[in-house]
C-alpha cells in the first residue's frame, strides 16, 4: 500500500469515529476521575453492591507482651 492510500484510510476511520460518537448521543467524557458532587453517580453503585465482610478485631500491643 503506498502512503497515499494509508493516509486516505486513516482520515476515513478517524471521519467515521468522530460521526459514529457525536451521533451516537452517549454521555462520554473524557475528562478523567471525578470528584466532589460530579461523582455522585458512584454513591449510587456503592449502595446497590453487597457490604464487605469485617475483620475481627486485633489484640492491644499490650495484652501480646503479657
Amino acid at each position: 500500500m503506498s502512503n497515499r492510500s494509508i493516509i486516505i484510510m486513516v482520515l476515513v476511520l478517524v471521519g467515521a469515529t468522530a460521526y459514529l460518537l457525536l451521533k451516537g448521543d452517549g454521555d462520554i467524557d473524557m475528562g478523567g476521575e471525578k470528584h466532589g458532587a460530579e461523582a455522585a453517580h458512584m454513591e449510587e453503585a456503592k449502595k446497590d453492591a453487597p457490604a464487605a465482610p469485617v475483620a475481627p478485631a486485633a489484640t492491644p500491643a499490650a495484652d501480646a507482651k503479657k
